[in-house]
């Protein structure tokens, strides 16, 4: 019987070392997305700027990109993954854009003021291979018969090489829209 019982407690050490060893290596292995980054300049997009930098400049058409700006700066620590971004122009006088994701997939809330009132978002990070998928829920606008209802963006994140980061965007068609996939390219500064 205690022969039993050593057997036992021997499987069940060896099944939570093995555990916690996989997920230490899974964490070893997952890549630093920290960095000052800017978007990739390519014919289709304007010149790689947003109106931030370019203030008053004519819009030219094209995608909505990452919706994060042409320069983007992300900070991953040990417990959130934290990404800011200029939106207004310099005379604006207003601060960047901050997001911050917790890194154990817990809800994360972010408010972004962006025009006359806060907007509210909840995500949730989670890592896929060495990737980084964010899922937001957005507000989005009331339907026709009054009801309130969300729209869902997944950023999903890769480095692509110590010097390349790719941010594919799914967006969920709001109604009477069609879902949108996108994918934006940025280079270390």
């Amino acid at each position: 019987m205690q022969r039993l019982q050593r057997l036992q407690r021997l499987c069940l050490t060896v099944s939570v070392v093995s555990v916690l060893f996989a997920q230490a290596l899974d964490a070893q292995q997952r890549p630093d997305l920290s960095g000052d980054w800017t978007r990739a300049v390519d014919s289709a997009s304007a010149g790689g700027r947003t109106v931030a930098v370019t203030g008053d400049a004519s819009f030219r058409r094209g995608d909505m990109g990452s919706g994060w700006g042409a320069s983007l700066v992300v900070r991953q620590r040990a417990d959130s993954l934290i990404l800011e971004y200029d939106f207004f122009s310099a005379y604006d006088l207003q601060p960047r854009v901050r997001l911050a994701y917790a890194m154990d997939g817990s809800e994360s809330r972010n408010s972004v003021m962006i025009g006359h009132a806060a907007s509210g978002q909840r995500a949730r990070l989670t890592w896929q291979g060495n990737a980084v998928v964010i899922t937001t829920s957005h507000p989005a606008p009331r339907s026709a018969d009054g009801w309130a209802s969300e729209t869902e963006v997944r950023h999903t994140v890769t480095l692509e090489s110590p010097n390349t980061l790719v941010v594919e965007v799914a967006r969920a068609g709001v109604p009477g829209g069609a879902a949108t996939t996108t994918r934006t390219v940025y280079i270390r500064k």
